[in-house]
């Protein structure tokens, strides 16, 4: 990727914090590696803990100019331009990610640094292909369906906690509905379970299914079913998304309350395989469409089952 800089030799505005944040983390990794180093002897020569190398490598916390450039002498990286352009990311990855609004102290503690991740990585993703096998997909989430989700976290999460998260997911979703179908192409995998399971009661569900039928049909995202006819399980029981960087993908992974964010390359294309294979063998868009038209039928008429995809009412 070429890197553009001002007079000043700082990476130019149009540049993301996000991907240059990245771009850092894993040129340190691989230069780590090459070098034939553990992160413990980094930590030793550099007087630093092992958490913080291991923070730094997993883009937690970003490095600082002062703390690069003696780590790139230590690695091994003389050339001029490759450490200009490093610290140029380095400078702009910093001054940017303390504006974010998932980086204030209302949110901080309430977001794992998996999400805060993710959230970034969606700023910036070409691309989206969501699995779940629970429920509809957060960015997606309408409040009153997100709200209800929440509820089942009384015991793990206070009141203010729950009001957060929620607040978050609905920043989440309109950043991301704003820029899908024309800077972010979004693909949902939904088990059938997911448009089974009337979560918030008849009411609440129905507005959801609405509102993910609309967006559907407007071209804003493509959505198709698993139905439990099909035998073609994408995971082991847990949701996840790919996320389609300039520079590769990331795979986040949910289950409950915990998540993770993995960037390895093997691990991402092993679930980017099998995603879209069974992309292919499930119901098609026009289906799943019409069983969440007759999901909502039944909803508002009071009922609780449905009908797989193809088979007539």
């Amino acid at each position: 990727m070429t890197t553009d800089f001002d007079d000043e030799g700082l990476m130019a505005e149009g540049d993301s914090p996000t991907i240059a944040r990245r771009r850092v983390r894993l040129a340190l990794r691989e230069a780590r590696e090459r070098a034939d180093l553990t992160q413990n002897q980094v930590a030793e020569e550099m007087e630093w803990s092992l958490s913080k190398v291991i923070r730094i490598e997993n883009g937690d916390v970003s490095i600082s100019p002062n703390d690069l450039r003696p780590l790139l002498n230590y690695l091994g990286i003389k050339d001029k331009a490759t450490i200009a352009s490093l610290l140029a990311d380095t400078r702009i990855a910093r001054t940017r990610q303390r504006q974010a609004w998932y980086q204030t102290s209302e949110f901080r503690d309430q977001l794992t640094d998996s999400m805060r991740k993710l959230i970034e990585y969606e700023s910036e993703a070409d691309e989206i292909r969501s699995y779940s096998v629970y429920y509809i997909p957060g960015p997606l989430q309408t409040t009153a369906y997100a709200t209800a989700l929440m509820t089942r976290y009384e015991d793990e999460l206070t009141e203010d906690q729950r009001r957060r998260r929620i607040d978050a997911r609905m920043r989440r979703r309109q950043a991301l509905l704003e820029r899908a179908g024309r800077d972010v192409q979004l693909l949902l995998m939904l088990d059938e379970s997911v448009l089974r399971r009337t979560i918030g009661g008849s009411a609440v569900f129905a507005e959801q299914l609405q509102d993910l039928k609309a967006r559907a049909e407007a071209g804003t995202i493509r959505v198709r079913m698993v139905p439990f006819s099909l035998d073609a399980p994408v995971t082991n029981n847990a949701s996840f998304d790919l996320l389609a960087l300039s520079e590769g993908e990331v795979l986040y992974r949910e289950t409950g309350l915990s998540d993770e964010m993995i960037e390895d390359r093997e691990v991402t294309a092993k679930h980017r395989a099998r995603y879209d294979k069974v992309w292919q063998e499930v119901a098609n868009e026009e289906d799943t469409i019409n069983f969440i038209q007759r999901r909502i039928e039944n909803l508002l008429e009071g009922g609780t089952t449905g009908r797989p995809p193809g088979e007539t009412r």
